[in-house]
């Protein structure tokens, strides 16, 4: 599956433009991961791209997240890490983390909401007008962007990045497609 079809099934899969944003935005961050350690770009950018495939059909079903999108992608051959990769995103399961992919995405999920919040307190709305020490200083603010999950950003670590590292792969792959998401 090349990344056209995969947007084009996201898009019959998800109907909130924000949350379609929110993977193009995973999909760029797991992108530059993967070019940061040397891994297959296509597969980690497939794996951000279509990891909430099935949040429309388990927004109210927490605990089936990610399991659906799991049998989905499977559904339609994609490659079996990959595959474990959006299912073990979603830490309610209990799975282990096992790759570098699977952590990656787990990390990279919640990042892409802290990043896209910082963006819109400012007066620009623009991922240009933030960077990493802003992003650092926010970190620290529980009532700023409470949907980011600090502990799971801060796994980073155990991709062998201190969150200064982490942080500025993820915003730079996101200030680089800023006209794809609208930032």
């Amino acid at each position: 599956m090349n990344r056209e079809e995969a947007l084009q099934i996201l898009k019959k899969n998800l109907k909130n433009k924000n949350l379609v944003n929110h993977c193009v935005a995973a999909e760029v961050v797991m992108r530059r991961l993967a070019l940061h350690f040397g891994e297959d770009e296509e597969k980690w950018g497939l794996a951000g791209l279509l990891h909430d495939i099935d949040y429309d059909n388990t927004k109210d079903q927490p605990e089936r997240h990610s399991l659906l999108g799991a049998e989905m992608l499977s559904e339609m051959g994609l490659p079996e890490d990959l595959v474990y990769a959006v299912k073990v995103h979603n830490e309610c399961h209990g799975l282990p983390r096992n790759s570098l992919m699977d952590k990656a995405l787990y990390a990279a999920d919640p990042t892409t909401g802290l990043i896209v919040a910082g963006a819109l307190i400012k007066p620009e709305k623009k991922l240009s007008a933030i960077d990493v020490p802003f992003l650092v200083n926010r970190m620290n603010e529980k009532s700023f962007a409470r949907g980011a999950n600090r502990e799971q950003i801060r796994s980073s670590s155990e991709l062998g990045l201190t969150l200064e590292e982490f942080l500025g792969l993820s915003l730079e792959a996101m200030q680089n497609a800023s006209d794809q998401l609208g930032l």
